[in-house]
């Protein structure tokens, strides 16, 4: 973390509390944070055990910066950003990605938390594994990485 931005890549359980805690300022009156969990189901399955993630590890924190720096560009009163996404193998349950926004205001935190996380999901290099009990393949839609500039938002 340095100043009002967070980015994170990493193997270790995600410190969700420790986000939302150095996102509070003084001057915001609203944080915005989304955790992305893993579920048991994904389209046309219902078995999914757990999933893995995999990113081009080199590439990710400079995606972070541009997608807070768009960020910033569209919500100007968006303060405090933070991005984190974990790697490996993770459990039911457990955080994949967490992104934060502190704001003065909550329809700019939370506007400008959706645009982030649609952003990272359109923008960085990582990709996920689902695994069930019969074997595993890559997640379903994928696509073509967009520079965050790029990316319309308010995607499902």
């Amino acid at each position: 973390m340095q100043g009002d931005e967070w980015f994170e890549i990493t193997a270790s359980e995600l410190p969700i509390a420790q986000v939302y805690e150095w996102a509070v300022r003084p001057d915001c009156g609203a944080v915005v944070l989304f955790s992305g969990t893993v579920r048991d189901h994904a389209d046309g399955r219902t078995d999914v055990t757990s999933l893995e993630y995999e990113a081009y590890e080199d590439a990710v924190i400079p995606v972070f910066t541009s997608i807070a720096a768009e960020t910033r560009t569209r919500y100007p009163d968006a303060k405090r950003i933070a991005i984190l996404h974990r790697t490996g193998e993770l459990q039911l349950g457990e955080s994949s990605v967490v992104v934060a926004v502190a704001s003065g205001h909550r329809p700019a935190a939370f506007d400008a938390a959706r645009f982030a996380i649609d952003a990272l999901k359109e923008s960085a290099p990582i990709w996920k594994k689902e695994n069930w009990s019969g074997g595993s393949d890559w997640g379903t839609r994928a696509q073509d990485i967009v520079a965050p500039n790029k990316v319309s938002g308010n995607a499902s």
